[in-house]
């Protein structure tokens, strides 16, 4: 038995469903493909995808810790 098979992994949905320009939900940052049937995606799956918000929430924050500052040329104002 895998490790990852003894705990549950929570669904990341906040309950903020909308969507940015790009298709990644606003509240929990995953893309359509990411929250289309979570409950049926092996655990691994969601393991990298839990993995992936981490990373995107890390990037989402340091932006707006820096959004005090104008972008820079060719900086996109977008996250993902």
């Amino acid at each position: 038995m895998d490790q990852l098979e003894l705990f549950e992994l929570p669904n990341p949905c906040i309950g903020v469903c909308q969507s940015n320009s790009r298709g990644y939900c606003i509240g929990c940052l995953r893309s359509r493909d990411e929250r289309f049937n979570w409950h049926a995606k092996p655990v691994e799956e969601r393991a990298h995808i839990l993995k992936l918000l981490s990373q995107r929430r890390a990037r989402l924050n340091a932006k707006t810790r820096s959004d005090k500052e104008p972008p820079t040329a060719g900086e996109s104002l977008e996250l993902f």
